[in-house]
């Protein structure tokens, strides 16, 4: 029987521990990319350092502000026209997928990764990744935390400040913690 290392049970959706030295290896590369990123001055850094560009799954035609954090890169995908304002952070050990068009505001907070509810095993370094993904057109105020395992529909409206923790249906507005629906 094959075992599974970390990095295998991670990328399967399954628990993992987060305590490895591969993964620790590939966040090391992605600190490296974010602190290109963020270091470059504007003009010559562009929409997206040419660290974070090579480093993500498809970096798609996005525009990243600075400062921007990521866990690992590799699990993130951005169309065409997306926008990432400052200070925004994607805690991606699972996939994070990102639609055309669809624009965060400032200090948007992604986090795919959920640990375990007990302590000991919380402790020892158990988590999971649950994927989020982000439809086309979909506007995400300023502030607001979008959970592990949330789909958010095209040309939805995630209000600042808002916390998503379920999914967000095509064209809906949410506000609030939790974020619900505005009649």
């Amino acid at each position: 029987m094959l075992l599974k290392s970390e990095r295998m049970k991670m990328e399967a959706g399954e628990w993992y521990c987060c305590i490895d030295p591969e993964l620790d290896a590939l966040r090391s590369l992605a600190r490296l990319a974010v602190h290109a990123h963020n270091s470059m001055p504007p003009n010559e850094r562009g929409a997206m350092a040419p660290e974070l560009r090579v480093l993500f799954a498809e970096p798609g035609n996005a525009f990243i502000e600075s400062p921007f954090h990521c866990a690992y890169g590799m699990n993130i995908k951005l169309g065409d026209r997306v926008y990432i304002n400052a200070g925004c952070v994607i805690l991606d050990t699972a996939l994070v997928s990102v639609g055309d068009g669809t624009m965060f505001g400032p200090a948007v907070q992604i986090y795919c990764p959920e640990h375990h509810q007990d302590a000991g095993l919380r402790k020892a370094g158990l988590e999971i990744g649950r994927p989020i993904t982000i439809g086309k057109d979909v506007w995400i105020g300023g502030g607001a935390i979008i959970l592990g395992g949330v789909t958010i529909g095209d040309g939805a409206t995630v209000g600042a400040g808002s916390v998503v923790t379920r999914s967000v249906a095509t064209g809906v507005t949410v506000v609030g913690n939790p974020a619900r629906p505005i009649r």
